[in-house]
């Protein structure tokens, strides 16, 4: 079964606008010329793609059908730069699953000595970030497991300390007696969500205990630096965003001696891993820089 790349271009593009008016302004043509191609796509592959609403999500199908176009577009702007160099295109669009602290750390740097793109970065733990590839969300994700999502490559990136950390009151407060698991299972902990395990995994590391203290919930990197400035509680915090903040006092290691190193991976489509070269070698020089100096300079 063949399938028409005007189809696929507009079901990708309502993707990314959220509704069909956009998607047709977009690609120049009527939300009419739209809705004709994903009524003639849907009925080619059998199912609904795309759920009509305000905004227009797709299905599980559609998703993966619109990724799948969008990796299409990637190969095929890199065969006319080899092939027509002075050809004008439309700037190929990439979809990685990304952990939200790496993202606020050495990622964007990585991303900007990349080769030209329009990154759609997808922010989810990097214990579950590997879950979007496997749904075939995404193109590549950078995950915190070293197997191999089926059909995809993976190469190790390095390691991200972190270490926990709270205001000077804050452990006046709560750990006056030290920091014991008595003292843990009652002080004010700090998670990004409820897939963030980073606190959990510290805690049973020092203590060897499986507690469940009392948690908020920041889905913010910079947030869990200024609540623990504020003392609202106590978090696992990237080294590189809290350096500072303990040479000044502001901030104070829990377990100063204890930091928690979190291997991180890049996993790739095997189909797309040569035309995302560029791009690893980015981050893998970036990684290895950033990385590696937060590990030797705590």
């Amino acid at each position: 079964m063949r399938l028409d790349p005007a189809h696929l271009a507009a079901l990708a593009a309502i993707v990314r606008q959220g509704s069909f008016d956009a998607a047709a302004g977009q690609l120049g043509v009527t939300a009419s010329a739209i809705s004709q191609r994903i009524k003639a796509l849907e009925e080619r592959m059998g199912t609904v793609l795309i759920e009509r609403g305000q905004p227009c999500v797709p299905t599980a199908a559609g998703a993966r059908l619109a990724q799948h176009a969008e990796d299409l577009a990637l190969l095929e702007a890199q065969v006319l730069e080899r092939l027509a160099p002075d050809t004008t295109g439309t700037q190929p669009r990439l979809r990685i699953a990304v952990n939200a602290d790496s993202l606020a750390t050495w990622l964007i740097p990585a991303l900007a000595e990349a080769p030209p793109l329009l990154f759609d970065l997808v922010i989810d733990d990097q214990d579950h970030s590997a879950d979007w590839l496997r749904r075939g969300s995404v193109s590549a994700a950078i995950t915190g497991h070293a197997t191999p999502v089926p059909g995809c490559d993976c190469s190790a990136l390095g390691q991200f300390r972190y270490i926990a950390t709270a205001s000077p009151s804050f452990m006046a407060e709560w750990f006056a007696d030290g920091v014991t698991a008595d003292s843990l299972a009652r002080a004010p902990m700090m998670a990004f969500n409820a897939k963030d395990r980073l606190q959990h995994r510290w805690i049973t590391e020092v203590t060897g205990d499986r507690l469940s203290p009392p948690t908020h919930h920041m889905a913010s990197t910079h947030a869990f630096v200024d609540a623990a400035l504020c003392g609202l509680g106590w978090g696992m915090n990237p080294v590189s965003l809290v350096r500072g903040h303990i040479d000044a006092g502001r901030l104070v290691a829990l377990v100063p001696d204890a930091p928690l190193d979190i291997a991180l991976y890049w996993q790739t489509n095997r189909l797309m891993a040569r035309a995302l070269e560029p791009l690893w070698r980015a981050l893998k020089t970036a990684a290895g820089r950033d990385l590696q100096q937060s590990l030797t300079r705590l």
